[in-house]
């Protein structure tokens, strides 16, 4: 009997998982790395830092999910390079040999040069910045209910949502939503109802890569959730405390960057070819020119669709590329046919823009309102992993669209904020009381390891 071959995939995103299932049947050894134990459904992580859902509705297990898959086992491991001529993949615990490789290790917040900013406006791509950004919202709240200058209370319920994509709509008007209907019954001295939440897109208009009626629906109902908008406007400087558009300066309580993104290391590890995101070009087999057995798939991969444009980073292009790779894999093991160039096939376009709206592009269908709020509702409930959560989901936007409510508001301190010993007692014997900042114990992403 052959050899099977040993297939190492790096990243348990939408691509390496697709990539995974997609081999159960093949005649190979599949190893797949990363360095988180889960899986997260990057599309609703806006959610989690709105305080609508918790972090275990939209994170599964990666063991669990391949649990059952026989030719298959999971590494949690930091990458650090690849040995492209050995085919070897070198990381934290050593090294990893293997036939065919498949990288899909995503992509990062881009500041555009300005990585100073990163730690004044995190980004949402993990459940860490999620969590992180939630906490800097009701800490500025709870910070404001403790004020008693009217100038100070209005910079720390004022909040600036930095770029006009989906991420960007999407999290502005579920701020609005949260301090509008949500926090008002519980605090006396603020009303979180009157809070600012400013979206700045240096472009024309949001929702750039929707039909232009779209973008004015968005902006429109957007202003009518409250969320103040402003287009054709650069943010020049970000500091810990407030945010420069053009020559403007605004005080604020909390800056999210929904602005750009940039690809992980893998060009580095291979000296490859990229574009101006960071992502490997690669050959239309989502090979590396020169290096057939390495397969680039989601984020990281510089890919044309057959109109020539390049295939955008989002989940199901992500999911499309990973069953792709997996089927040119396949082919080798059996000593089949290899599969023409890969093809991308694109499904719609979905943007939530708050309670009771959102905008729904699909080939063949439009829909605005309420009726795009459900379809989006629900294709995102299909798309989760698991009926569990699923169904958690699904109670909880219920349950908050019958109550107004946000069940998961919780502040919770980053690990490396926490003092290395206990703190001096206070009179009543307990730990004395300390008022963080908004924006404290937060750490840049530069210097991250990928995989």
């Amino acid at each position: 009997m052959a050899t099977p071959l040993r297939v190492l995939i790096i990243g348990g995103g939408f691509a390496g998982l697709e990539a995974a299932k997609a081999l159960a049947r093949a005649p190979v050894e599949i190893t797949l790395i990363d360095r988180q134990n889960h899986h997260c459904f990057q599309p609703l992580l806006y959610q989690v830092a709105s305080a609508t859902l918790s972090p275990a509705d939209i994170a599964w297990p990666i063991r669990g999910i391949l649990s059952g898959q026989r030719n298959m086992r999971v590494l949690m491991a930091n990458v650090e390079g690849v040995d492209a001529g050995g085919r070897i993949v070198r990381t934290s615990f050593g090294d990893f040999a293997y036939d065919q490789l498949v990288i899909a290790t995503g992509a990062t917040h881009a500041y555009f040069g300005h990585e100073e900013w990163a730690p004044h406006a995190p980004g949402l791509k993990r459940i860490e910045d999620a969590t992180e950004i939630r906490r800097r919202l009701l800490l500025a709240f709870e910070r404001a209910e403790l004020v008693t200058d009217p100038a100070e209370r209005d910079a720390l319920t004022t909040f600036v949502v930095v770029g006009g994509g989906p991420t960007g709509v999407e999290m502005a008007g579920a701020i609005a939503d949260m301090a509008r209907d949500a926090l008002p019954r519980g605090f006396r001295n603020v009303d979180p109802g009157q809070a600012r939440v400013l979206l700045v897109e240096a472009g024309p208009r949001v929702l750039a890569a929707f039909p232009e009626e779209l973008s004015r629906y968005t902006q429109a109902e957007l202003e009518k959730h409250g969320v103040q908008v402003m287009t054709g406007a650069a943010v020049t400087n970000i500091d810990a405390d407030q945010v420069t558009v053009g020559d403007r300066v605004i005080p604020a309580g909390a800056v999210i960057w929904a602005a750009g993104v940039a690809a992980s290391a893998a060009a580095d590890w291979l000296g490859a070819d990229r574009d101006r995101a960071g992502r490997v070009k690669v050959a239309p087999d989502l090979t590396v020119p020169g290096r057939p057995e390495i397969l680039i798939a989601g984020d990281t991969a510089a890919v044309m669709d057959g109109g020539g444009k390049p295939v955008p980073g989002i989940a199901p292009a992500a999911k499309q590329m990973g069953r792709y790779a997996a089927a040119v894999i396949a082919a080798r093991a059996n000593g089949a046919a290899l599969p023409g160039p890969f093809r991308y096939r694109h499904q719609g376009d979905l943007a939530t823009i708050g309670r009771k709206a959102a905008v729904v592009r699909l080939p063949r269908l439009t829909l605005t309102g309420f009726m795009g709020w459900v379809f989006w509702g629900v294709a995102h409930v299909f798309f989760l992993i698991g009926l569990r959560n699923r169904i958690a989901v699904a109670f909880s936007w219920t349950w908050d669209y019958v109550t107004l409510g946000r069940r998961a508001r919780l502040i919770t301190e980053p690990a490396d904020a926490r003092p290395a010993q206990a703190e001096p007692a206070g009179p009543s014997g307990q730990p004395s009381a300390t008022t963080p900042t908004a924006n404290a114990g937060v750490r840049s992403e530069q210097g991250r390891v990928w995989g």
